[in-house]
């Protein structure tokens, strides 16, 4: 699976909460950092899906990636642990340490892979 698959929605659903929790509770820190990483995360799935295209690998999107999932798993981690409420703070730190795994395994096996000329004539 390539990292864009996943960082795009996982970009929309940061930006979604930042929106929901300025809405919902008028926080200025949900709607900075939902939009901040999100829009991250979808301008890095972005540079790697052109990348791809070109049937190269964007290390910077990827190391970027990993990058903002370490981030809001340290972050969010921590507010769950100070505050005890799964939502959003709890829920936040497992999706994204969930993605800093699949980001390490990404760079740990060479980034996205490409299918050969025989794998696209089957």
């Amino acid at each position: 699976m390539h990292d864009f698959c996943f960082t795009i929605p996982y970009g929309l659903i940061l930006v979604a909460g930042g929106l929901i929790g300025f809405a919902k509770k008028g926080s200025i820190a949900s709607l900075a950092g939902g939009l901040g990483t999100g829009f991250l995360l979808l301008l890095a799935g972005y540079i790697s899906l052109i990348a791809f295209g070109k049937r190269k690998n964007s290390y910077f999107a990827l190391i970027l990636e990993t990058v903002c999932a370490f981030v809001l798993t340290w972050v969010m981690g921590q507010r769950y642990m100070e505050t005890s409420k799964i939502m959003p703070a709890g829920i936040v730190a497992v999706i994204s340490a969930v993605m800093a795994a699949f980001y390490l395994y990404k760079i740990a096996t060479g980034g996205n892979h490409f299918p050969s000329s025989s794998e696209k004539a089957k």
